[in-house]
C-alpha cells in the first residue's frame, strides 16, 4: 500500500482568528460517531478511509508526467484570496471588479507559472475538474481510489449523484474565503496541509453574504482576517470550528456550512493537493417537518430571492422591495 508524505507546515505561520471557538473532531473509518456526524449533518475529519490512496504518488513531476496535454483552469491573484465568481454574472456587472484571473493552460505551463510565483508577488490555483482528458495512469489511480466507501456513505445518506471531483494545487499561503457549496463534500487532502474553517448554516446573517444574482453567490463579504465590524457588525458573533487537514485525512462539509480553506506554509512539498468529491444534496422529503433545519433555512431564502427578482425582472429590485415589506412592520 502507498504511503502519505507527511509534508511539515509551519505553525507560527497560521493567523489568529478570534472566531475560532472549538476543534472539528477527528474519528476513525470505524468509529459509530463518525457516521452518526455525517448523518446529522456535522462536520468531521475522518483518518484513515483509504480513499485516495492510490493518488499518494501525485507528486507535481508525475502529475506532469501523467495528466496528459488537456487544458486545465488556472487563477491568478495579486494577493493570497481566491475568491470564486460566476463568470456569466461578472460579464453582466460592469462595476464589478473580478478577485482573480482565469487562464486556461496546460499543466507544464502551470508549472511555468508556479516557478514565476517565486520572483513575484502573483499566486496561482488550479482548479480543474478530473475528466477522461487525462492520461491512463491517472485514469487507473482514479478507479483505485476507495470508490466502495463512499458510494456507501452515498447510499447511507440518500445523497443524490456525484457531480465532479476537483483537483486543487495551490500554493502556501492560498485561502479559498469563507463561502458555501450547494453540495455534500468529502474533502481528500492527498498532499501537503490546509487549515479548514467551518461556520454553521445557522450563522448566516453573521457571514453577510452576497446577493444570489451577484457574480460572489454563495461568498460572505466579510474578509475574516481583518472584519470591518462597523460594516458587518453581526460578525462579532460568529464563531467557527477549525481543522488542519493533512495527507490521507478526509475532511466532510456537510452541504451549506460554510467554509475558508488555507493552503498552510510547508517545506516539503511546496504545493498542497487535494480531490473534492462532490455529491448532490439528498432530495425534499416528501413531508417537511418544521420549524425548518438551517440548511432547510437558507434553500428556502435563496429560492425566494430568484422568485423575487424573476418576478420584478430586476435582481436589483429585491433589495428594495424586501425593505419595503419589513420595515415598520417586522422591526421595533
Amino acid at each position: 500500500m502507498a504511503v502519505f508524505a507527511s509534508g511539515s507546515y509551519d505553525p507560527d505561520s497560521i493567523t489568529k482568528y478570534s472566531s475560532i471557538t472549538e476543534q472539528i473532531p477527528r474519528r476513525s473509518i470505524q468509529d459509530p460517531e463518525t457516521y452518526q456526524l455525517i448523518k446529522d449533518s456535522k462536520p468531521v475529519v475522518i483518518t484513515d478511509t483509504n480513499l485516495v490512496t492510490s493518488a499518494s504518488k501525485w507528486d507535481l513531476e508525475y502529475l506532469n508526467k501523467n495528466l496528459g496535454d488537456g487544458l486545465f483552469y488556472v487563477y491568478t491573484s495579486n494577493d493570497n484570496r481566491f475568491k470564486y465568481f460566476d463568470n456569466k454574472r461578472a460579464e453582466k456587472c460592469k462595476s464589478f471588479v473580478t478577485p482573480s484571473e482565469r487562464h486556461h493552460v496546460t499543466f507544464l505551463q502551470f508549472l511555468q507559472m508556479l516557478k514565476r510565483c517565486a520572483r513575484t508577488k502573483e499566486k496561482v490555483y488550479l482548479q480543474q475538474t478530473l475528466n477522461d482528458s487525462v492520461g491512463t495512469n491517472i485514469v487507473t489511480d482514479f478507479l483505485q481510489f476507495n470508490w466502495d466507501w463512499v458510494n456507501k456513505c452515498q447510499a447511507a445518506y440518500g445523497w443524490g449523484s456525484l457531480s465532479s471531483n476537483l483537483l486543487l494545487i495551490g500554493l502556501e499561503g492560498n485561502i479559498t474565503p469563507v463561502h458555501y457549496d450547494e453540495q455534500e463534500n468529502f474533502f481528500a487532502q492527498i498532499s501537503g496541509h490546509k487549515r479548514c474553517l467551518l461556520f454553521s448554516p445557522d450563522q448566516f446573517d453573521c457571514l453577510y453574504p452576497h446577493p444570489v444574482a451577484h457574480p460572489c453567490d454563495r461568498q460572505s463579504q466579510v474578509n475574516i482576517a481583518n472584519p470591518d465590524y462597523k460594516k458587518f457588525p453581526r460578525f462579532r458573533n460568529a464563531h467557527a470550528t477549525e481543522a488542519i487537514v493533512g495527507p490521507g485525512d478526509v475532511l466532510y462539509i456537510p452541504m451549506y456550512w460554510w467554509h475558508q480553506i488555507e493552503s498552510l506554509s510547508s517545506r516539503i512539498p511546496p504545493v498542497t493537493i487535494s480531490v473534492n468529491f462532490w455529491y448532490r444534496g439528498t432530495p425534499l422529503p416528501d413531508v417537511i417537518q418544521y420549524p425548518l433545519s438551517p440548511q432547510q433555512r437558507v434553500s428556502v431564502m435563496r429560492n425566494v430571492e430568484k422568485m423575487l427578482a424573476a418576478a420584478l425582472g430586476d435582481a436589483e429590485k429585491v433589495g428594495e422591495l424586501l425593505r419595503t415589506m419589513v420595515e415598520g412592520r417586522y422591526t421595533q
